[in-house]
């Protein structure tokens, strides 16, 4: 008797999956995306967006990224947001900058006529661009980051619009990788609590650990995307 030939082979696919949209490459297994990462991609799409505008005050950049989902890894994530900055048209991106009022000023030294200094330059250059002063000082100390910030801000009052608005979103560039790459990391999770892949997480408010507002760009430890500045 001829032996039987084995069955078809039948791809091994959860339910979940089968339906799952072609348009966007499937992430591998969570417990290979930082759980930070894991939740962007699996949160409903007002509450990613809310998520992500704690970063950057652009509905229209975190609109992008929500539609772009889901990112394989916190390098994706990354560039996707530089190309959406970049893509931002001029009333868009001042709309971003404007968003920094307040979060990307420069604490109190200590140094009062240094303080004064800055906040009169601060003052003449929102009223010059029509949008507060940004610059990320990564990496900078204390004792170095007012000077930088003073002769930073002098330097730049000398631009004219287009040329600064260029380099206020390049700055702002960065600190928005710092602060991404801050939630997307998150906080550990036991894998047990991760949703599985497919599935969205239950409904949850924000502001857990993972969930916290990076007030301060931090070196993401990916390197910067190849997009430059149009």
């Amino acid at each position: 008797m001829a032996a039987l030939s084995p069955p078809p082979h039948e791809e091994d696919t959860l339910p979940a999956e089968r339906g799952r949209s072609t348009h966007a490459p499937a992430v591998p297994g969570y417990p290979t995306v930082p759980p930070g990462l894991a939740r962007l991609n699996s949160d409903p799409a007002d509450r990613a967006a809310a998520a992500l505008l704690t970063c950057c005050a652009s509905p229209a950049w975190a609109g992008r990224l929500v539609a772009h989902r889901p990112y394989p890894d916190v390098s994706a994530l990354l560039a996707a947001s530089d190309e959406a900055l970049y893509d931002l048209p001029p009333v868009a991106r001042r709309e971003a900058l404007t968003g920094e009022a307040g979060r990307s000023a420069a604490p109190p030294s200590g140094y009062s006529a240094a303080d004064t200094a800055l906040a009169h330059a601060q003052t003449a250059y929102a009223a010059k661009f029509g949008f507060p002063f940004v610059v990320c000082l990564d990496g900078a100390s204390a004792a170095h980051a007012l000077n930088q910030r003073l002769t930073a801000i002098h330097t730049r009052l000398d631009h004219d619009t287009e040329a600064e608005l260029a380099l206020a979103t390049e700055e702002l560039r960065r600190l928005v990788r710092g602060r991404l790459a801050a939630r997307a990391a998150g906080a550990a999770r036991p894998a047990a609590s991760l949703p599985a892949p497919g599935r969205r997480a239950p409904d949850r408010p924000y502001g857990s650990p993972e969930d916290a507002v990076c007030p301060e760009s931090r070196d993401s430890g990916c390197p910067d995307s190849p997009y430059v500045p149009v």
